[in-house]
């Protein structure tokens, strides 16, 4: 499958979530700190802004991601659930359009990061899980918590790196790479608490 097609699908299971949501599931905090399921989504409205026009955004925002994702996502918190929803299925694309990949590894680790506080888990299909464990979103710079260590997948064929090694499920070694604490517990080998202390 293309890259673009796995976005495609994975857009598709976090619309189906979100409109599956109850209305305390989205004011739960996700595992972004400070932010809220509604605040996440709201995040991800990024991909319904022009490319010009974002990077109108991030010149205003002294070119500091955070202040920009602080930006939209206050911006959105005056939207109603169903309208976030609308804009997301209906509107998002202007920047995937042009960077898909970039697009697929943040909307993976968004999904998962409303997902995992609401206990809603999903199977995700070996192929795309597979791509995303060895694309992981580089703008969280995902080596500077696994260099020298050797990362293991226990559920699908794939392994990368070397020296001592971290062990677990690809979905969370994913998450692990780019700053997700809370997946640690669920990683094995001797190489975990070097990884913990990175993440720190």
């Amino acid at each position: 499958m293309t890259i673009r097609g796995m976005l495609a699908e994975e857009r598709a299971e976090l619309i189906a979530l979100l409109r599956d949501l109850r209305a305390e599931e989205w004011e739960a905090p996700s595992l972004c700190t400070g932010w809220t399921v509604r605040d996440v989504v709201g995040h991800l409205l990024y991909d319904t802004i022009a490319p010009l026009t974002y990077g109108g955004i991030v010149v205003r925002c002294g070119f500091s991601i955070d202040r920009v994702n602080d930006r939209l996502v206050r911006k959105t918190r005056t939207l109603s659930t169903d309208r976030l929803i609308d804009e997301f299925e209906n509107a998002a694309g202007k920047l995937s359009q042009f960077g898909p990949a970039l697009v697929l590894a943040d909307l993976f680790v968004h999904q998962q990061d409303i997902r995992r506080p609401l206990g809603r888990t999903r199977a995700i299909p070996v192929e795309r899980m597979r791509y995303l464990v060895e694309h992981p979103d580089p703008f969280v710079r995902p080596g500077r918590r696994t260099k020298g260590l050797r990362l293991v997948a226990t559920d699908l064929d794939w392994a990368d790196g070397s020296g001592p090694e971290v062990r677990g499920p690809a979905e969370a070694l994913t998450l692990a790479m780019v700053g997700r604490p809370v997946v640690l517990d669920e990683l094995e080998g001797e190489g975990v608490a070097e990884l913990r202390r990175r993440s720190a």
